[in-house]
C-alpha cells in the first residue's frame, strides 16, 4: 500500500483532474524537409503563421502593420532583428519599455491555456522569478502597476534588455506551439539536414515518423553497405559532399582519388545545381566521377543481397549479369545502353566488389559508424522516431500502408511468417531497432531489412513495385523509368478504404485522420491535400526547392488546436538575411480541413488517456488509503 498522506492524493487527483479541462494545446505537423533547413527554420520560429495571428489579434487596433510586422520579426529571430534596429536608428528607452511590455502581453496570451506548473518549467532559470510576478501578477488596475513598471525599467537600466527581450521571444516560440510531428524524410537533397536535426535535439517536444530518406542514413550507421551507397550516390547527384565533410567530418579522399582514377566526365551524371552556393568546377567533377562509382558499388551491393535474400522476391532487378556489351535485355526486349560507366563490373562475376571499391565502401563504412555527430543524430532519431504513431486520433505515417488493389492489405513473407497492415510496420520497426544495436552485423536479416523498406516492393516506406535507378542512369527509352506505385496511392482518396485502415490502427473515432507526407501533392496542377472527405491529409507540398516546381508551392503544414485543424500553403522563402531585413515573413495561404464544434480539452486528447488512467489508479489509492485507516481505528 502506498505510504502518500490522503491530503497528497487529494491535491494531486484535484491537480490532474483540473488539467484535463484545460484547452488542447496546439500540434504542428510538418514533413519531407529535404535538407532545407533555412524555410523549415523559418517554419519552427513562427509557427506556420500562429505567432503572426496572435500580434495580430492583440495589437490590429494599437499598432500599424509595419510595427506588427517588425514585432513578429523580433519574436523569430530576436538577437539578428535587434542588431538590425540598432543599425537603423537610435533606440530610446521608451522603445525598450514599450518592446517589452507588448512581448509581455504576447506571452501572457500564449501561455493562459497551460497550467503554471508547466510555464514555471518553461522560463529560462536567470529571469524565472521576475518573469513568473510580470506574467501572473501582472494587474495594471491594481495599486502594484508602479513595481511592475519599475521591474521593466530596472532591466533596462541594468543593461539587460535585449537579454530579456530574446527570453520573451522565445517563450512565445515556446508556448504557441506545444508539440511538433515531423512525417518523415529530414535527410537528402537539400544542404543541411544536420542543422534540422540539431533544431529538433533542441527541441521542446516532438515525435518523428520516419521517411524513406531517412531509413537509409540509419541503415548506413546500422552497417548496410547498400544503404551507404545510396546515402553517397545521392550526396553526389545534389552536389552535397560538403555535407558529409564538413558536418559529419567523413574524409572522402579515398573515394575521390579511387573514382578520379577510375571514371571519366560524364554530363548525364553532373550534380544538380545546388541553391545554397556555387560549386567549383573541382566540386562538379568529383561529384560527377563519385556518383558513377556509387552507381556501380550500389547495384553491386544491392545484387548480393537480392541473391541472399529469395524472401525480398526482387530477382527482376539483377541487371548487372543482363548486359552484354553495350546492351542488356530486360523483359524479353533489347535495350541500348547509355552513358555506360561499367568498367569495373566483370562479365564473369559482376557483383563482386573490386579489391579497391571494397576498400573504399569499407573506409566509408567504418567513418560512417565511428562520426560523432552522425551517430548523435541517428540515435536521436531512433528514440524520438516510428515508422507510424497513432496520436491524438490521428494516424501519422509517412508513406504508406501497402494495399493490394482490391483495397486488402497486401501481405508478405518473411523467414517464413507473413505480415500484412499494421503487423508489417510493427516488424519492420522491431528489425530497424535490432539493427541499429547490432551496427558491426553488416550482411545480417535485419540490416538487409533495412536497405529493403528504401526499395523493396512491400515496403511502407517506398510504395512502388520497383526503383529504377539502372534504368533512369543508363537506359534511354522513358518508358523503362516508371515505377509502378502501390494501390494505397490511389485508394487513399475512398474515405472507407482510410476508414478501414484507421480501424486496424484502433481509430474509430469520426473525427480521426491519417496524415501523410512523401509523396509532393501537385497543387499546380490542381491536386488536393484534402482527400477521401477529409480522412487523408497529405501535407508534402514541396519543402524541397527540387520539387517546388512540381507542386507550385513551397511546403504545407498542418495545425491542430483546441478549435480543429487548419492546413497552411506556403510560398518560397527568400533567405533568412533579407527576410529580416525587409520583414519578409512566409506568405501562407490557410484551409480549415476539420472545425470542431466542441472546443477540445486535455481529455480529449493522447496525453489526456493517460492522465484519465492515472486519476483512476490514484482514486483507488486514496480508497485503499482511507479503508486502511478506517481499519486501523
Amino acid at each position: 500500500m502506498s505510504h502518500i498522506q490522503s491530503n497528497e492524493l487529494i491535491a494531486e487527483i484535484i491537480n490532474l483532474e483540473a488539467i484535463l479541462n484545460l484547452p488542447k494545446g496546439t500540434e504542428h505537423f510538418i514533413s519531407d524537409l529535404h535538407g532545407e533547413f533555412d524555410a523549415f527554420n523559418h517554419i519552427l520560429r513562427n509557427g506556420s503563421g500562429s505567432i503572426r495571428d496572435k500580434v495580430y489579434t492583440l495589437f490590429s487596433q494599437k499598432l500599424s502593420a509595419e510595427q506588427m510586422d517588425e514585432l513578429c520579426f523580433l519574436i523569430y529571430y530576436p538577437e539578428e532583428k535587434l542588431q538590425t534596429l540598432k543599425k537603423q536608428k537610435i533606440l530610446a528607452q521608451s522603445w525598450w519599455f514599450e518592446t517589452i511590455e507588448r512581448l509581455l502581453i504576447i506571452v501572457r496570451f500564449s501561455s493562459s491555456k497551460y497550467t503554471r506548473s508547466k510555464v514555471r518549467k518553461a522560463l529560462p532559470k536567470t529571469y524565472a522569478y521576475i518573469l513568473e510576478e510580470l506574467i501572473y501578477q501582472y494587474d495594471e488596475t491594481t495599486d502594484k502597476k508602479a513595481y511592475y513598471r519599475q521591474i521593466i525599467h530596472k532591466i533596462i537600466d541594468l543593461g539587460e534588455a535585449e537579454r530579456f527581450i530574446a527570453d520573451l521571444a522565445y517563450l512565445t516560440q515556446r508556448f504557441v506551439i506545444d508539440h511538433l510531428h515531423v512525417i518523415g524524410d529530414i535527410y537528402d537533397r537539400g544542404p543541411h539536414p544536420d542543422k534540422i536535426m540539431d533544431s529538433l535535439m533542441a527541441y521542446h517536444s516532438l515525435d518523428i515518423q520516419w521517411g524513406n530518406h531517412d531509413i537509409i542514413w540509419l541503415g548506413a550507421v546500422s552497417g548496410s553497405k547498400a544503404c551507404l551507397a545510396n546515402v553517397l550516390r545521392i550526396c553526389a547527384r545534389y552536389g552535397n559532399l560538403d555535407l558529409l565533410e564538413n558536418a559529419y567530418g567523413i574524409d572522402l579522399h579515398q573515394l575521390k582519388s579511387f573514382s578520379r582514377k577510375t571514371y571519366q566526365e560524364n554530363n548525364h551524371f553532373r550534380p544538380k545545381q545546388n541553391p545554397y552556393r556555387q560549386l567549383s568546377l573541382t566540386e562538379i567533377t568529383d561529384a560527377m566521377k563519385i556518383q558513377q562509382a556509387m552507381a556501380i558499388i550500389q547495384e553491386k551491393l544491392e545484387g548480393q543481397i537480392i541473391k541472399r535474400r529469395p524472401d525480398f522476391k526482387m530477382e527482376h532487378r539483377l541487371l548487372l549479369d543482363k548486359i552484354q556489351d553495350d546492351q542488356i535485355v530486360i523483359d524479353y526486349r533489347t535495350y541500348t545502353l547509355i552513358n555506360g560507366c561499367f568498367q569495373t563490373v566483370k562479365q564473369t562475376d559482376p557483383y563482386q566488389l573490386s579489391a579497391e571499391e571494397s576498400l573504399v565502401i569499407n573506409d566509408l563504412m567504418e567513418q560512417f559508424q565511428h562520426s560523432k555527430k552522425l551517430k548523435h543524430h541517428m540515435a536521436f532519431l531512433l528514440e524520438k522516431g516510428s515508422l507510424y504513431l497513432p496520436y491524438n486520433h490521428n494516424l501519422l505515417i509517412h508513406g504508406c500502408i501497402p494495399l493490394n488493389e482490391d483495397g486488402s492489405f497486401q501481405s508478405v513473407v518473411f523467414a517464413d511468417k507473413e505480415y500484412a497492415g499494421k503487423p508489417l510496420l510493427d516488424f519492420f520497426e522491431s528489425t530497424i531497432k535490432k539493427a541499429f544495436a547490432h551496427p558491426w552485423q553488416t550482411e545480417d536479416f535485419s540490416t538487409d531489412i533495412v536497405w529493403y523498406l528504401w526499395c523493396g516492393e512491400s515496403s511502407s516506406l517506398f510504395g512502388k513495385t520497383a526503383m529504377k535507378t539502372f534504368e533512369r542512369y543508363f537506359i534511354k527509352e522513358s518508358n523503362t523509368h516508371i515505377e509502378v506505385k502501390n494501390a494505397y496511392y490511389k485508394l487513399r482518396n475512398n474515405a472507407k478504404i482510410c476508414q478501414q485502415i484507421l480501424h486496424s490502427f484502433a481509430l474509430d473515432q469520426s473525427d480521426a485522420h491519417i496524415i501523410n507526407g512523401h509523396t509532393p501533392v501537385k497543387l499546380i496542377k490542381g491536386e488536393s491535400p484534402i482527400k477521401a472527405d477529409g480522412k487523408m491529409i497529405v501535407i508534402d507540398g514541396g519543402f524541397s526547392r527540387a520539387y517546388q516546381k512540381v507542386t507550385g508551392i513551397a511546403g504545407y503544414t498542418l495545425l491542430y488546436n483546441s478549435f480543429g485543424m487548419q492546413l497552411a500553403a506556403h510560398k518560397p522563402f527568400s533567405d533568412k538575411e533579407t527576410a529580416i531585413k525587409k520583414n519578409d515573413d512566409i506568405v501562407s495561404t490557410r484551409q480549415i480541413v476539420d472545425r470542431q464544434t466542441k472546443r477540445l480539452q486535455v481529455k480529449d486528447t493522447t496525453i489526456g488517456m493517460s492522465l484519465l488512467q492515472d486519476t483512476v489508479q490514484l482514486k483507488q489509492q486514496l480508497e485503499n488509503h482511507i479503508r486502511f485507516s478506517s481499519n486501523e481505528k
